[in-house]
């Protein structure tokens, strides 16, 4: 599903316009990447976090040159869903068509 679609499907299911809906979720997303640029994370109660993960300095190889290369320590932004979201994939009627 893309973003076009989820705008789609807000605004059938709540009589909002396209456009008003368009904002609003570009504005969320907007606030997750600003807050999480700012090392904030971000808890949804019933849906999950977004969080910053830390990953440690490390040594790798670029196997074209045969070099040893060293990544700084840094962080990217992770998405842990809630318990409540994991369980309504697990139990998806439509999803467990799929996998027999």
């Amino acid at each position: 599903m893309t973003k076009a679609e989820v705008i789609n499907e807000i605004a059938q299911k709540t009589g909002i316009d396209k456009a008003d809906v368009a904002h609003t979720v570009e504005a969320f997303f907007n606030v997750v990447k600003h807050s999480m640029s700012e090392g904030d994370n971000i808890y949804i109660r019933g849906f999950g976090s977004f969080v910053n993960k830390k990953r440690a300095r490390k040594i790798a190889r670029n196997i074209s040159k045969n070099t040893a290369i060293i990544i700084d320590e840094h962080y990217i932004p992770s998405f842990k869903p809630a318990k409540v979201f994991v369980d309504k994939v697990k139990s998806s009627e439509k999803l467990k068509s799929e996998v027999s």
